[in-house]
């Protein structure tokens, strides 16, 4: 399937999914990164007068913001701004610090972020009866790298099958500004933070092993390692089967 028929097929499968589920349009959260910039941009392709994007921004990097906009104004979609900053800070006084070790506690804090913008988007969601469109691809959904009830606490994942190069041949199709597409990819958690400094491998090694099962060795052992360790954030809670 080229790219062409590609964004037309999901900006169908977004319409089809949302008329079936009920609901009138699509909110979806605009982070300024090259998965929410493609997903806002079929979004707005399917519902032209629904669709919402909702920055929400939480300690988060002035550029990701600028870069947000920039695909707002250019593509005509209509954003509301939430700020979660006081809102993070409050729900960080009342919360006690459990774990000994700063790293675990640094990525506890850090996943408030995601779930605080699960909590608005649904928020918007509820009152325009909307559903809430998610952003996470194939890659990130393969190694868990998403935030359980978070950004993976979504209606419908429409890249969620595609990997980190489809993502980025449908975004300069769709006409992605340039500088959305090359700049490292980051969840904007902390400072510096990347996606691929958190996984430890490229997305052209993890792409590469998703598609053809072929990668360094040491690759494809952290890839498999994260992939058992996620597994229950890909499926529903478990119930007995009594």
């Amino acid at each position: 399937m080229d790219v062409a028929e590609l964004a037309e097929k999901l900006t169908v499968w977004i319409r089809e999914r949302t008329v079936a589920g009920r609901r009138q349009g699509v909110v979806l959260g605009m982070s300024g990164g090259i998965d929410s910039s493609v997903v806002a941009v079929l979004c707005q392709q399917a519902f032209p007068r629904s669709t919402l994007g909702v920055l929400i921004p939480c300690y988060s990097i002035q550029e990701d913001e600028e870069h947000a906009l920039a695909v707002a104004r250019q593509f005509a979609i209509p954003t509301k701004t939430v700020a979660l900053d006081s809102v993070f800070d409050a729900l960080l006084k009342v919360l006690p610090q459990v774990s000994p070790d700063p790293a675990v506690s640094q990525a506890a804090r850090a996943n408030l972020k995601p779930r605080l913008r699960m909590l608005t988007l649904y928020y918007f969601a509820n009152q325009l009866k909307y559903i809430v469109v998610g952003s996470s691809n194939r890659s990130e959904l393969a190694t868990g790298y998403f935030s359980k009830y978070g950004d993976g606490g979504v209606d419908i994942m429409p890249i969620g099958n595609l990997v980190k190069r489809q993502v980025r041949e449908l975004a300069a199709f769709l006409g992605i500004p340039q500088e959305i597409i090359e700049k490292p990819p980051s969840a904007g958690l902390w400072p510096g933070q990347t996606d691929e400094g958190d996984l430890g491998f490229s997305y052209d090694e993890l792409d590469r092993y998703l598609t053809t099962g072929r990668a360094p060795e040491k690759v494809k052992a952290r890839i498999e390692a994260m992939a058992a360790a996620t597994a229950h954030k890909r499926g529903i809670p478990p119930m007995p089967p009594f």
